[in-house]
């Protein structure tokens, strides 16, 4: 068996940002693990080509998810990046980074050392912001973050649109106070994708002490007694062990750490005994407390402007094509929504408690191809939901997706569902808006009633993608790690991922991700 100090598990956001560090003394050997090939498809690099990239197979994990097994609710497949860099580099780039009661709220529940004071210094470290350095903004880090400034009239107009509703225009989305409108920040650089392989792995390929392995499915983790000394995967087909002396680091995502926990003995009991998995950590809470943005996509008819779907389709494609290619520019350079707010859609929120993406493209909602007219989407969703799902095995073979279940059955969510679909249309149909937009084509309006909306986004609502919270960090007898991400009833073992949020930050994933992974490098190095 080949021995390394640190065997690290996915080289996704986290164990990009991982290796990254933990390689840095040329005396300690890194082995990276990736289920997924080489980032090498022109596709990830093109911002836009995600929308290509997430229908192919070889570039992607998809899990079956029931929202509830039987409550008639959405189901469909839950995404996630199977490729050096993971889900960065097959995600729509938005770069934000939550709240900062988002980690004091985690501090105060028994995650100690998480607090926004910890953590935003890791924020500031791993960012090159290019609207420049200030208390919350870094430069000179591995992350490109781009800023767009004036994105046209129509984005514009929908900015002034959320003026008139009591919002403050953001220069830059990911102020201390985030309540507010603006252009997304994103992780683009020069018209192309800046993944986390991109910015925390490229520059480092060629350390000796590093061993970056691709299309390696880890099947479980290996233990002697109860601490963890190396993994078991398949190569290429070729079963493999790989033993680490110091530590193994968990970062498959909120989806997968829990999935290989539980085949590797650490898990609820009953869950083990069940499929005769011999029980090396009674954890009742792994893959308890999933978590998700869940939201509902509106979308909007166009008037007298093009936006991008003429763009998007053949033969305005190759026009777009051809532009790329020769400036990077256009529409195939741009992130998968241009506007983004932060609101407090109730009137009792104290902080904002939704999101608001805007996109200026529109899809037929059967086939998810770009619609011939123009069109526009708007989705809303709940930046800290209060429903939990849960993610199980159900089978002993590694190959066997486990068991997803998402909810959507907290009185919160429902009501605040309600409340930011009423406040979109508020917002998509303020006077600056009235010579671009139409008719709402989905779900159109027939659906006003309290009961209606909630009837469709549950049917017809989706999945943020955000998954986090399945294996929570804490105190109490339901985390599964500790604070310094050491899991609970084993050694040599912490998980590094969305899975130890306690509760999902308010915004998108990538970022915080990122952040967490560079604190963890910190404890690690700290001993």
């Amino acid at each position: 068996m080949i021995s390394y100090d640190y065997v690290i598990i996915g080289a996704g956001s986290a164990g990009c940002v991982l290796a990254h560090r933990l390689s840095e003394n040329q005396d300690t050997s890194v082995l990276l693990i990736e289920a997924g090939p080489e980032d090498t498809s022109w596709l990830i690099r093109v911002p836009k080509g995600y929308r290509k990239i997430q229908r192919d197979p070889r570039l992607m994990w998809r899990f079956p998810f029931t929202a509830q097994a039987n409550g008639g609710e959405w189901s469909g497949s839950a995404l996630g990046g199977k490729v050096l860099g993971g889900t960065s580099s097959i995600n729509s780039m938005l770069y934000v980074r939550g709240q900062p009661k988002d980690y004091d709220d985690w501090a105060a529940a028994g995650a100690t050392g998480w607090s926004w004071r910890d953590i935003a210094p890791c924020f500031k470290r791993i960012e090159d912001h290019e609207l420049g350095e200030s208390d919350t903004r870094g430069v000179g880090g591995p992350l490109h973050i781009s800023c767009t400034r004036d994105g046209g009239p129509l984005c514009e107009a929908i900015i002034q649109a959320g003026v008139g509703l009591g919002l403050s225009r953001r220069e830059d989305l990911n102020g201390i106070e985030q309540e507010g409108i603006g252009y997304f920040p994103a992780t683009i650089r020069h018209g192309q994708r800046i993944s986390a392989a991109r910015a925390f792995l490229a520059p480092i390929k060629r350390r000796a002490n590093l061993t970056i392995m691709t299309d390696a499915t880890v099947a479980r983790i290996v233990f002697e007694g109860t601490r963890a000394v190396g993994v078991n995967c398949t190569v290429r087909e070729i079963p493999r062990e790989f033993r680490g002396d110091r530590e193994i680091i968990l970062c498959a995502g909120a989806l997968q750490s829990p999935k290989i926990l539980q085949l590797s003995g650490i898990g609820p009991a009953d869950l083990l005994g069940s499929l005769k998995i011999p029980v090396i950590c009674d954890s009742p809470g792994v893959g308890e407390n999933l978590r998700d943005h869940w939201g509902l996509r509106l979308q909007y008819r166009l008037l007298g402007v093009s936006g991008y779907n003429r763009w998007l389709r053949r033969p305005g494609l190759w026009i777009s094509a051809l532009q790329y290619i020769t400036r990077r520019t256009g529409v195939l350079s741009t992130a998968g929504a241009q506007v983004g707010a932060f609101i407090k859609a109730m009137p009792d929120a104290s902080r904002p408690h939704a999101e608001i993406h805007i996109a200026l493209f529109s899809v037929v909602r059967a086939t998810n191809e770009i619609e011939s007219r123009p069109g526009l989407w708007c989705t809303v969703r709940s930046l800290r939901p209060e429903s939990q799902g849960t993610v199980k095995i159900r089978s002993t073979d590694p190959g066997v997706p486990p068991a997803i279940r998402g909810n959507f059955s907290a009185e919160y969510d429902r009501q605040l569902t309600v409340h930011m679909v009423r406040y979109a249309r508020r917002l998509l149909f303020q006077p600056a808006l009235r010579k671009y937009l139409g008719e709402e084509t989905f779900p159109g309006s027939h659906c006003q009633s309290p009961n209606e909306i909630v009837d469709v986004c549950r049917r017809f609502g989706s999945p943020g993608s955000h998954f986090a919270g399945t294996c929570r960090m804490g105190q109490d007898l339901m985390t599964v790690v500790d604070p310094t991400l050491r899991v609970r009833g084993v050694s040599g073992l912490r998980v590094v991922d969305c899975s130890v949020m306690p509760q999902v930050v308010s915004g998108n994933t990538n970022g915080p991700v990122m952040a967490i992974a560079w604190r963890a490098a910190d404890l690690i190095l700290a001993g």
